[in-house]
């Protein structure tokens, strides 16, 4: 470094954008603090790979990059310096060996979280430098941000026994999104960096469920909420932008849906709803027959047998899959056999709203790229990066996510270094 002292940089928020960037500062020598509103690190990270660790995606990295739509030319450079490949590699050398599920998702081979988060906070608090990172949990940044070309970047704290001030060099603020408040991510920050000049995109839920339009019957949230359509697709086709069909399944609420589909195209059905007042999705309930196939197996006589008991001995339709009929289409509807028929390739159910956005599984918007440089340094702000899900990008689920995470933060203790090189403070 440029000084006879080490530098101190300050990094807000102990996800994996956070420690990655500590990760990075720590390794070149940079004294390190830390610091969480939570009472310890990586909440978020260790709920989310309670089923299951999704760390990344094996798929060919062009596509992996498309994920992130809007935001894809801002996150190409961050991935290609720390895509898939690299994850993977960095997971192994702190001892977390991984595999290659059906789906095309990376895993640790144990498939939990906590081993990894260990060996990682091992590796950051006895890094080969010597400059370990000190930790400093139940600190939440109070949005006091001052900066002095004396003192450096100073920030005020509020802990279990008041008021604290700590100043750094630089500062790393990666303070999450705006779901699971629980665990952190409550977007509290969003108007302390307006007041500074920063500008910021609404924070949206993202991969999220939405109520559907009336609701469902009382019948049917009974009989069938929390039920699964499996081997079903859906279609949305909004006014403007790519149509989107995929299958899979998703889960019916009390008052919706979610689901694995739903938050694949959870972008495009609230954007959707945000402009028009209401979003549709056209479900097949059977995507591996023909449209021509069912109408054929609808008309077929079915004698004195009811019409619950033709489709599910013709085309295997019961359960919630009929229920959904039910719910939807009329009486003379369900006796049209083309009507029908057209109902279980593309039956219509509109969306009103989406779930709220702490129930979300992430969300949408944040510190938008162009108020950063290509380092994620604000650029109001000298001294302050910015990394995580707080930027304004959204991914599906599937390993996206985590992996942009890590790169942002990546690139903002990389970038920080960089600064700090030039002699700026």
């Amino acid at each position: 470094m440029s000084s006879d002292r080490p530098r101190k940089v300050l990094v807000v928020g102990g996800g994996p954008a956070g420690l990655m960037a500590a990760e990075v500062l720590s390794a070149a020598g940079v004294s390190v603090e830390l610091f969480d509103a939570m009472p310890s690190v990586g909440r978020k990270f260790l709920l989310a790979g309670k089923g299951g660790l999704n760390l990344t995606h094996s798929e060919p990295i062009e596509r992996f990059e498309s994920r992130f739509g809007a935001r894809q030319a801002a996150l190409i450079p961050l991935l290609h310096a720390f895509g898939p490949v690299a994850l993977r590699d960095w997971a192994s050398a702190l001892g977390v060996s991984t595999f290659v599920g059906s789906s095309g998702r990376v895993f640790p081979t144990d498939m939990k979280a906590a081993p990894l988060l260990r060996a990682w906070l091992q590796r950051l608090r006895h890094p080969a430098s010597g400059f370990g990172v000190r930790f400093h949990m139940r600190h939440r940044w109070t949005g006091v941000l001052t900066q002095s070309e004396v003192n450096g970047i100073a920030l005020e704290f509020a802990t279990p026994t008041g008021q604290v001030e700590m100043t750094g060099d630089a500062v790393v603020l990666a303070l999450g999104g705006a779901s699971w408040s629980r665990l952190g991510s409550d977007g509290a920050w969003v108007p302390d960096l307006l007041a500074c000049g920063v500008s910021v995109a609404p924070l949206l839920p993202s991969n999220c469920g939405f109520d559907r339009s009336g609701g469902w019957s009382p019948f049917f949230q009974d009989r069938f909420a929390g039920q699964a359509f499996k081997s079903v697709a859906i279609e949305v086709r909004p006014q403007s932008g790519p149509a989107f069909r995929r299958k899979g399944e998703f889960v019916a609420t009390a008052t919706g849906v979610e689901g694995s589909l739903i938050y694949a195209a959870s972008s495009q059905l609230r954007d959707c709803i945000s402009q028009h007042g209401r979003a549709e999705f056209k479900l097949d309930l059977l995507p591996d027959l023909s449209q021509a196939r069912v109408a054929a197996e609808v008309s077929h006589p079915r004698g004195s047998r009811s019409l619950s008991s033709h489709l599910k001995s013709r085309l295997g339709l019961d359960g919630i899959k009929m229920a959904v009929l039910h719910e939807c289409l009329t009486k003379a509807q369900l006796q049209d056999q083309a009507a029908l028929a057209t109902a279980i390739k593309a039956l219509p159910i509109e969306l009103e709203k989406p779930r709220p956005i702490d129930e979300a599984i992430s969300s949408a918007g944040g510190v938008r790229f162009e108020a950063l440089d290509t380092e994620l340094m604000v650029g109001v702000l000298p001294g302050v990066f910015c990394a995580g899900e707080m930027l304004d990008w959204e991914a599906p689920t599937g390993g996206y996510l985590l992996t942009a995470c890590l790169a942002t933060g990546r690139r903002a203790g990389q970038g920080v270094l960089t600064w700090l090189n030039r002699g700026k403070l």
